[in-house]
C-alpha cells in the first residue's frame, strides 16, 4: 500500500510544501523541493525525526532562579518529552559558565545538554 505524507520543509527560508511516497516504511519518491536540503530533510523526518531541545532549569544561588539550557544535538523527537521531564528534575548551584555540560548523555540518547549562559555565584547578605 502507497501512502504519502506532507512536511513543511525548515532547511532554508524557502519553506517548500514536501510529499513523501511510501511504501512498506520504504520512501519512493520525494516531491516538491526546491534545494538539496529539502530533499535531506524529508527523508530525515520521515524515516527519523529528530529536534532540538532548549528548556531551563533550576538553580541555586545565581542572579536567577532558572538557568536556560539547551541540547548540544538533536534528539529523537518521541523523546523530547521526556527529556524535559528529566531536565525539569535538575537542580544546579552557582556559578555555572556558558556552555558547561548540566547533563552527559541525556537519557540515553549520546546528546550532552548544556548550559546557554553564564550563570555567577550571587552573595547573598544573612
Amino acid at each position: 500500500m502507497t501512502t504519502v505524507t506532507h512536511y513543511l520543509c525548515i532547511g532554508c527560508p524557502l519553506g517548500c510544501r514536501l510529499e513523501v511516497e511510501s511504501e512498506q516504511e520504504q520512501i519512493v519518491a520525494i516531491r516538491g523541493f526546491s534545494c538539496k536540503l529539502g530533499k535531506e530533510y524529508a527523508a530525515r523526518e520521515h524515516t527519523d525525526p529528530r529536534r532540538m531541545v532548549a528548556t531551563t532549569v533550576a538553580i541555586e544561588g545565581g542572579l536567577w532562579a532558572r538557568l536556560p539550557v539547551k541540547t548540544a544535538g538533536t534528539v529523537p523527537k518521541d523523546r523530547v518529552r521526556a527529556v524535559c521531564d528529566a531536565l525539569h528534575r535538575i537542580h544546579l548551584n552557582a556559578p555555572v559558565a556558558m556552555g558547561d555540560v548540566v547533563a552527559r548523555d541525556i537519557l540515553g540518547t549520546g546528546v550532552d545538554v548544556v548550559a546557554t549562559r553564564t550563570m555567577p555565584l550571587i552573595e547573598r547578605p544573612p
